[in-house]
Formats: C-alpha cells, structure tokens, sequence
C-alpha cells in the first residue's frame, strides 16, 4: 500500500488529486478530521476534488445535499471551497482544469448516483478521469465496496491520506497485542455487527460489557421478556450469537430503566459494575451507547462510562460510533481519548480481523 505521508513530493505536485472523504455524520467532526490530509496536499500546489456522500437516498434529494457541507469546510479551512452541484462530468472536468493551483472542490453526493453504491465501474472511471491521482481518507467507508472507494482505484495511482493510514495503526494497536486487562465495552441499535468483535476478542478481553441492542439481545437469548426494547430478532442472527452465552468473559446488566415497554437504559448497580472493571483496564475498546442517549434520562449509564474510561489514565481508550463519539464531544470528553475513530461499522470490522474493501484496493495499486 502506499501511504500519502511516506510518498515522493512529485507524485502530487502540481497535480489534480481526488480525495474520497465521509462527511456522513451529525456535526462535523469527521470533516475536522481530514483537515490534516487537505493542508497536507495543497502544500504541493494541487488542485483537489473532493467526493463524500450523506444519507441514504433514494435518487436525488435535496435535503442530503452537500452544498452546507462545501460551505462549513471553507470556514474549516478559511479558504473558498467551490460546490459542484450536477454530475456533469464533462463540464466538471473543464472547470477544474482551468483553475488556479490551490483550487478546491466539493461534488454532490455521490450516493445520488446509482452506481456509486453497485461499485460501478463506469462512474469509477469517470470519477478518475477527472484527476490525476485518487486519495482515500474515508475509513468510515472502507468496509463498502463503492466505487468511489474500490472502482476508482483501477483506474489511477492510489494512496492512503493521513487519517486513514492513523486509523489502520491505532486499530492494529489494540487488535493485535493490547495491554492487559482489556475491557470491550458494546452497545447500540444492533447486536450482529458486534459477534465478530466478541468472537476475535475472545480469548483476549478479560470482560465484555454489553449494554443497548447487544444487551438485550443476550437477555432476549437467557429467556428474559424484553417485551419491545430494541434487540435482534433474525433467526439467522440469533442463532450465530447463541454462541456468544458461553463465554464467561460476558457481562450484562443486572438492573434497567424501563418505559414504554422498552429498556432503555442500564441501572445503577450495573453502572457501578461496569466502572468498577472499567478502572482496572489498561485498554479499553467501545463502540455504541448503553442506553437512548437522545432522551433523558437515559443518557446517564453512558456517560458515567464515559467519564470512567476518561479518569483511567493508565488505560489505553479506542472509541468509535457516531452516537457515542457525539456524546463524548457534547460533555468536551474526546480530548481524554486516546484514539477516536472515525469509523463505526469499518472499526467493527477492522477489529474483527475481517478485510475492509476500500483497504484491499489500496493494497492493490
């Protein structure tokens, strides 16, 4: 793989660089997180275009425009970023070339084209055509095999940015010889997406602490009543995770906050169980909420997690999900963290020791 960081200066000189970025999160702290990569490529007199999407729409809409976000990474930047609102591939290609040195670029959301999600090969080569070398900083999408991260690659040198090459190491980090006690700490909507991690980190975590869907599911799986919380119900899924309740290193929550037929949220006793492993870890991975953190009071067994994981300062943190990251910014927790990422199911798969497609392109050209 070749990494943006480690490259010659002359692969990126005066040339025209598309930069796949994901914007698709609520507030900006991805966006924030590829400032890096943007300053880095215009010391080099480029032209860049960038490419992100938003949503999951259903043909055009226009409430999934990135027009604000064209505006919002301008006043990041301080510099004019120009918004190409219509694919016209043709037209984009004239405009770019007749810029400035310096010039900077947005496209619409690539998911308003069909063939951005299919891995289209056509809208791959015609995403490339329009530069001279493509750079991928998007780890968030690196386990989608779209064109704008797989296609585009066969067509145009390649290279991993700045983020996305930190993302790689600091998940390698913990995935491959994490210090010892380790601490998982599961949540969410889903608990699916979470058995690969359960099963990687098997013989490595001394606990998992399970709270949300992954929860409940367990709960649901012993015979509890959830009545109507939130919990998988597939039979497919259910039947790979029934595997999950012989691990002894599994632990769920022994009290809940009920309403509206629902849990959502983890007592008192389970918060004090939860912190009391959580201050003896020396790592600790987290991905996804214990609880509905949009409504109160069911935020609160989050955060006081949240605030355990901080006051450990021996212990190093990975976190990822955009509902607990975004909570970890509203409390001004994130600083305390050792590593964010910008992923939440790529995370979850990079730390199940699965291959991310937008990876495994890179590692081909």
């Amino acid at each position: 793989m070749k990494y943006l960081r480690t490259a010659h200066p002359r692969a990126f000189q005066g040339k025209t660089i598309l930069l796949r970025l994901d914007f698709n999160t609520q507030g900006e702290w991805r966006m924030e997180a590829a400032i890096r990569t943007i300053k880095f490529l215009l010391k080099f007199k480029t032209k860049i275009v960038i490419a992100s999407h938003r949503g999951r729409p259903k043909g055009v809409e226009k409430q999934l425009s990135l027009g604000k976000d064209a505006r919002n990474l301008g006043a990041f930047l301080k510099e004019r970023v120009h918004f190409l609102p219509q694919f016209r591939f043709g037209k984009i290609k004239k405009t770019v070339a007749k810029a400035p040195l310096g010039s900077l670029f947005l496209l619409e959301n690539l998911r308003f084209l069909g063939g951005e999600e299919r891995n289209d090969t056509k809208l791959g080569r015609q995403l490339a055509e329009l530069v001279d070398v493509y750079v991928n900083d998007a780890f968030a999408v690196c386990h989608r095999a779209d064109a704008s991260v797989v296609a585009v690659t066969k067509y145009l040198p390649s290279y991993a940015g700045l983020e996305l090459e930190r993302e790689m190491e600091s998940l390698s980090r913990v995935l491959r010889k994490p210090k010892r006690p380790l601490v998982v700490i599961l949540g969410g909507a889903k608990a699916h997406d979470k058995l690969g991690v359960l099963r990687c980190f098997r013989r490595k975590a001394e606990w998992f602490l399970l709270g949300g869907a992954p929860a409940n599911t367990m709960l649901f799986l012993r015979g509890m009543d959830v009545k109507d919380s939130v919990a998988d119900k597939d039979p497919k899924d259910l039947e790979r995770l029934k595997k999950v309740l012989s691990f002894r290193n599994v632990v769920l929550p022994i009290d809940y906050k009920f309403a509206e037929r629902k849990i959502l949220d983890v007592g008192e006793n389970t918060i004090r169980s939860f912190i009391s492993r959580i201050r003896l870890a020396r790592t600790i991975i987290w991905s996804g909420p214990l609880g509905l953190i949009e409504r109160e009071p069911y935020g609160r067994a989050t955060l006081e997690v949240a605030k355990a994981v901080v006051a450990n300062r021996k212990a190093y943190s990975v976190v990822g999900g955009g509902e607990t990251v975004g909570l970890l910014k509203k409390y001004s927790l994130d600083k305390k963290i050792n590593f964010i990422s910008t992923g939440g199911g790529a995370m979850l798969d990079f730390l199940a020791g699965e291959k991310l497609p937008g990876i495994e392109a890179l590692k081909r050209r």
